[in-house]
């Protein structure tokens, strides 16, 4: 597909249709403090402090104080204008502080997930030239710490290691809250054009390399208001905040959406369902977002005799839900599940209003959201007829401004349009549902796997003569991942095998497949292409329970 794409043209034309606010998270949050002071912002629970209490709180007016004493440590540290910094955190309240001081000064936060390891942050960090990176100092089980110090030495551009709970100089207290450096408040920081990059998000990688998807201000804002819309949100909503923020869902769609309401936002850093059940109740939360296995917990644990929480909305994306949980969630929680599609490039590309859920969730994955476009189209961009199948093109207010580094590599055709790499049909209302992938992933708990790459450590053991990985489906999960293999000896290779080869890679564990098939031969067309179909069946008939 040909380029034919003017980002200037593309801003104006969102802006005259009223799509794009421009405003920037500082002024979203000037609006909150001005508004409510003293109103809960952030209510933290930490796993290691126990969940019976909040580890910690910020109202409006604290959180302020917070974000300018950091945006004046920042910049201290030299750190500035279009520099991009890593946030690889759980969902502390050292994560929201980070991103919103450095969008004051105009850095770029790069939400990384915790689930990385050193090949994943080597390729991340040298890529876009990290400034720095905010680290716990360890988080379940790894020391992230003693990670960054192995890998410092290899990213020139790397100055400072900044660490969570850790010691000595290079401590987030001593050297963000307890700097010598004076407060930035909002009136004096510099922040980005609400049009220009001010975040930069890793794809999954299912071509390769992972490629740096940059969003501004005016994309996510036009996320949050989209979907507040449709949810019908307001300031006295309490949204949950477990979906990890080093994904879009839970960096737009939770922490960018509590603060484009001055809602209070209770964060959860480890998903534990009995324990989110009672800090939903405890904290009174009215809206969460979140991937099929959160929503599946918290019905379990419900069904097992906890008083349910006063979920009003919840938002569901990552895989299709299963019918049994949308009836579940009604009957037990009396709540409303709106299926969501959506990808890092798209933001939330649609979704069924909660009105519709008992005839829509299931069955679709919602209707575009307001300043979106979907189309259902050949290779051609050809229109295709209600309910036949097709590329699935989007474009409009949430549309991503392209990749980092890679101008000529945006995605977009003719009239904007980008291919999602995802095939589905549209019904007579507008409702899309998700038909397969063009794209080689495998989405498992809303977290895309890098099949190609994974795919190509496997190739690299000299015991294995080919390999493929598909997914099969999971009633928690949504996918599991299944490796086929067949091997160029009689060595042998087993589930442990993997294990040790992933480990002895870094790879992070959530891509591992947890399941391994030996195979004599690989299941191919006459022009060579596996035949994953063949796999996949193969791996839900074993593995997928009836």
């Amino acid at each position: 597909m040909s380029l034919d794409f003017n980002l200037k043209t593309h801003s104006d034309n969102m802006r005259k249709q009223g799509w794009w606010q421009d405003k920037t998270f500082d002024d979203l949050l000037e609006e909150a403090i001005a508004r409510s002071p003293d109103k809960p912002a952030l209510v933290c629970y930490r796993m290691d402090a126990g969940y019976d209490v909040p580890a910690a709180s910020y109202s409006y007016a604290e959180l302020g104080d917070a974000v300018a004493k950091a945006a004046g440590a920042f910049r201290q540290m030299g750190i500035g204008k279009g520099d991009v910094v890593g946030i690889m955190l759980p969902n502390w309240a050292e994560f929201v502080i980070s991103a919103y001081a450095l969008s004051r000064i105009g850095a770029i936060p790069n939400p990384l997930m915790h689930i990385f390891r050193e090949r994943e942050l080597r390729f991340m960090l040298g890529f876009a030239d990290a400034r720095a990176i905010v680290v716990p100092k360890t988080f379940r089980g790894h020391d992230f710490e003693a990670m960054m110090d192995g890998l410092q030495p290899e990213l020139p551009s790397l100055k400072h290691v900044i660490v969570v709970d850790g010691d000595g100089d290079r401590s987030f207290d001593k050297a963000v809250m307890q700097s010598s450096a004076a407060p930035i408040p909002a009136s004096e920081g510099t922040p980005i054009d609400p049009g220009e990059m001010s975040v930069l998000m890793y794809t999954s990688g299912t071509t390769g390399e992972p490629k740096g998807v940059m969003h501004c201000f005016n994309t996510l804002i036009a996320c949050c208001k989209s979907l507040g819309d449709r949810f019908g949100l307001d300031t006295d909503d309490v949204h949950m905040g477990s979906t990890p923020f080093g994904h879009m869902t839970g960096y737009a769609a939770v922490m960018a959406q509590s603060l484009y309401y001055g809602s209070t936002m209770a964060m959860m850093d480890v998903w534990d369902g009995a324990a989110a059940v009672e800090i939903m109740r405890r904290e009174g939360v009215t809206h969460m977002a979140g991937a099929t296995p959160f929503l599946s917990d918290i019905c379990r644990v419900v069904e097992g005799g906890a008083e349910p929480p006063k979920l009003d909305t919840f938002l569901c994306g990552g895989a299709q839900i299963p019918p049994v949980v949308i009836q579940k969630a009604k009957t037990l929680l009396d709540l409303n599940v709106s299926s969501l599609w959506g990808m890092t490039e798209a933001l939330s590309g649609s979704l069924t209003e909660p009105e519709r859920s008992a005839d829509k969730s299931a069955s679709t994955d919602g209707r575009a959201t307001d300043g979106v476009e979907l189309l259902i189209a050949d290779e051609n961009l050809n229109p295709l007829p209600t309910g036949e199948t097709g590329r699935l093109y989007f474009r409009g207010a949430q549309q991503f401004l392209g990749y980092y580094k890679r101008p000529g590599l945006c995605g977009r055709g003719p009239e904007e349009w980008f291919d999602s790499g995802d095939l589905a049909y549209m019904d007579e209302e507008g409702y899309i549902r998700i038909d397969g992938r063009s794209k080689d992933i495998i989405i498992r708990g809303g977290e895309n796997v890098p099949v190609v790459e994974i795919e190509s450590i496997l190739y690299d053991d000299p015991r294995i003569a080919d390999a493929a990985i598909v997914g099969y489906p999971d009633p928690r999960m949504g996918e599991r991942g299944c490796a086929f293999v067949v091997l160029s000896g009689d060595d042998g290779f087993n589930l442990d095998d993997l294990i040790k080869v992933m480990t002895d890679v870094g790879v992070a564990k959530q891509y591992w497949p947890e399941a391994v098939e030996v195979i004599d031969v690989m299941p191919r067309t006459a022009s060579g292409k596996i035949q994953k179909f063949i796999l996949k069946e193969q791996a839900t008939e074993k593995y997928s329970p009836n």
